[in-house]
C-alpha cells in the first residue's frame, strides 16, 4: 500500500463503491477533516456513508502526490454536487491530505481544506454574508 493506491482509490470513489475504503484503511485508523475526527475503520466507513448519502456527485482530481517512507501527501480538487449546496450546482474545493501508513494500511488520514469555501459560502442564507466578510478582510 502506498500513496499511489490511495490516489487511485479516491479518483474512482463514489457512493456506490464505498466498500473499497475497507481495503486501504487500518482497523485503528484516525481520520480528520475540518469538521470531524473519527477513529477506527467501522466509524470511518459509517462517516463516508453518511457523507455520500445525499451527494449527487463527488469526484476528486488528484493533482500532486508525494511519499517519503511511511508518509504521503496529496493535493486535490474536490468537485462536489449536493442538492443543499449552491442550489444543487457543482462546487469545487482545493485541498490536501496527509497520509501515514502502518502495516501496509493507512493508519492516519487528515484532510485540509477551507470548510467555508465548501459549505458556508454555498448555503443560501449564509453565502452572501460569508463572501461579504471575506471581501472586507481582503480575501
Amino acid at each position: 500500500m502506498d500513496i499511489n493506491d490511495v490516489s487511485h482509490l479516491y479518483q474512482q470513489l463514489d457512493k456506490h463503491n464505498l466498500h473499497l475504503l475497507e481495503g486501504i484503511y487500518h482497523d485503528h485508523v484516525v481520520f480528520e477533516d475540518p469538521a470531524h475526527r473519527v477513529e477506527g475503520k467501522p466509524a470511518l466507513v459509517t462517516y463516508f456513508h453518511e457523507l455520500y448519502a445525499n451527494v449527487i456527485r463527488c469526484e476528486f482530481d488528484i493533482e500532486q502526490q508525494q511519499q517519503l517512507d511511511s508518509q504521503g501527501f496529496l493535493t486535490w480538487t474536490m468537485n462536489l454536487q449536493h442538492p443543499k449546496l449552491n442550489r444543487g450546482q457543482p462546487v469545487s474545493v482545493k485541498g490536501a491530505s496527509h497520509i501515514r501508513f502502518e502495516q501496509g494500511f493507512v493508519i492516519y488520514h487528515r484532510d485540509y481544506f477551507d470548510l467555508g469555501e465548501m459549505l458556508y459560502e454555498h448555503v443560501v442564507v449564509l453565502g452572501g454574508l460569508i463572501k461579504a466578510i471575506k471581501k472586507r478582510l481582503g480575501n
